[in-house]
């Protein structure tokens, strides 16, 4: 099952706004909440005391808690890697390894006496997963979770993205990341320039990266890594559609009725015998044929246009098609709408035979 999940900072705001905040997040479908101890080991009793109050109620609504640690907090707050009852009394459902032990102590750790989680650390991009499974974990008490990154230009490439996940996923490892809210000021460090895994995420609209996540096959759970994302931004994750990837798309102004209802309400996947030029839908050719496609809009074709052959193409009429390179258009195809730019990259991560859909955006 896929995940909404937001972040908090006890040490960055008011105890009252981080409250309501969750009870916004849990009322559009969150379930996950990410934390931090790393940044707040050295606080005081009174800190913890807020900290508990807020973990307490976050379990209340059903979010699972997970709080990022490293074996500096497990020193200074004096826990040893055989005795996880501290964090169970903070109220947390797991903890995250921003930076691990040796291998064998996460293994002994995921047999805990309180079902806490051990969440790795997925961008390392080493052979540290496959360590800790050769002292035979409990691989139910196992997650896995990418960084984010506060500093602009310094998160992870898609192909690093890419290679980590895979090999999470291959080892049957539940999986998060991170997208950043635009409006968000909060983070658990001074620096926040945005709080997102992919770098290439981080100035695009958060429905948009988390659609990413999603459509990638790769990740379970889509964390906001920033707090407090807008009430517009929570309702907006909240109703997006966790399995099923949606292209933002706005008509042509010649675009017919049918030819909406063919991008809009039919649904769509990939022809397996993909082209360098084309990604095609051809379903609808076979729907609809012998309906009027009468040829409009026959100008240059650009990436991102999406197509539907007009009945100058015969057999083709009516099929539906996405342009990924530019080409010259011979009269017979019609630009019925164009994918928002914003969106223009997704279409390259559409796989052969993956179901996709469009939205249309005003």
């Amino acid at each position: 099952m896929k995940r909404l999940g937001v972040s908090i900072y006890v040490d960055q705001a008011p105890k009252r706004e981080i409250l309501s905040y969750l009870s916004k997040a849990a009322a559009n479908g969150f379930s996950r909440v990410f934390t931090c101890l790393i940044s707040a080991a050295g606080e005081s009793e009174e800190f913890l005391e807020v900290f508990k109050e807020v973990t307490a109620y976050a379990a209340s609504l059903g979010m699972e808690v997970i709080a990022d640690v490293d074996p500096s907090v497990f020193e200074k707050l004096n826990i040893s890697i055989t005795d996880l009852s501290f964090f169970k009394s903070i109220n947390l459902s797991g903890i995250r390894l921003d930076l691990g032990f040796s291998g064998q102590e996460e293994a002994l750790m995921t047999y805990n006496e309180y079902g806490i989680k051990i969440e790795l650390n997925m961008s390392s991009g080493n052979r540290y997963v496959e360590n800790i499974l050769s002292y035979k974990p409990n691989a139910e008490n196992l997650y896995g979770c990418h960084n984010f990154y506060p500093h602009v230009y310094t998160g992870i490439s898609r192909t690093h993205f890419l290679t980590c996940s895979e090999q999470f996923r291959k080892l049957n490892i539940k999986t998060a990341a991170f997208v950043s809210s635009e409006s968000a000021e909060f983070g658990p460090w001074p620096v926040s320039e945005g709080l997102c895994t992919l770098e290439s995420h981080r100035t695009l609209p958060i429905t948009t990266q988390a659609k990413d996540l999603f459509s990638s096959g790769l990740i379970d759970d889509v964390i906001i890594g920033n707090m407090f994302a807008s009430d517009v931004e929570l309702e907006a994750l909240g109703k997006l559609d966790r399995n099923m990837l949606y292209l933002e798309v706005e008509f042509q102004k010649g675009t017919t009725e049918l030819e909406r209802k063919i991008v809009l309400e039919e649904p769509h996947f990939v022809r397996g015998d993909v082209s360098e030029y084309l990604l095609r839908s051809t379903q609808s050719r076979v729907k609809y044929k012998g309906e009027s496609f009468p040829p409009h809009d026959n100008e240059e074709i650009n990436p991102g246009d999406v197509i539907v052959e007009s009945d100058l193409y015969k057999r083709y009429a009516g099929e539906l098609q996405i342009a990924l390179k530019s080409m010259k258009n011979s009269g017979k195809s019609n630009k019925v709408a164009v994918i928002k730019s914003h969106e223009l990259y997704l279409i390259d991560t559409l796989l052969p035979w993956q179901s996709f859909r469009f939205i249309e955006k005003k």
